[in-house]
């Protein structure tokens, strides 16, 4: 669900008390290994991550004024939604899908880019924080210029 909420803070706040700690986790996850040269701030009414203009001025390609997304995380109704645009046909994936079930119990519920956690006790932090490390501002913009044309 998207939120009107202009800060990561304001946004954790307006959760429900049991989703609270569990976004709050994740974020911090994110923030402890995402690498340098990404920005933080909402996107599309979610927590997001993105190259900025400064560093990417052609934005993203289905509206330029935007930047350039990459990871968004959102309270969805029902599961917690981990949006990470490299792992969409990107070299990522088969990766990320053996170390999940060398890491995690339970079946990989995934889409395109987005991984959902129903359980949000069952969200494996450490693994998600090694994903967003893997990929730094420059190789993304090398990935998304490799696959969109502008």
């Amino acid at each position: 669900m998207q939120s009107k909420a202009s800060t990561i803070q304001e946004y954790v706040q307006e959760l429900p008390d049991e989703r609270k700690d569990p976004m709050r986790r994740l974020i911090e996850a994110i923030r402890k290994n995402i690498p340098a040269g990404f920005s933080e701030g909402m996107g599309y009414g979610m927590p997001a991550w993105f190259v900025s203009h400064a560093n990417y001025p052609k934005g993203y390609h289905a509206n330029p004024k935007l930047p350039l997304p990459f990871l968004n995380v959102a309270s969805q109704k029902n599961h917690i939604a981990f949006y990470y645009m490299a792992l969409y046909k990107g070299p990522l994936l088969d990766w990320f899908t053996e170390r999940w079930n060398e890491v995690c119990s339970y079946k990989l519920d995934m889409g395109k880019g987005c991984i959902r956690f129903k359980k949000p006790a069952e969200i494996p932090f450490d693994l998600l924080g090694e994903l967003v490390s893997k990929v730094t501002p420059e190789m993304w913009i090398s990935y998304y210029e490799s696959v969109i044309k502008h």
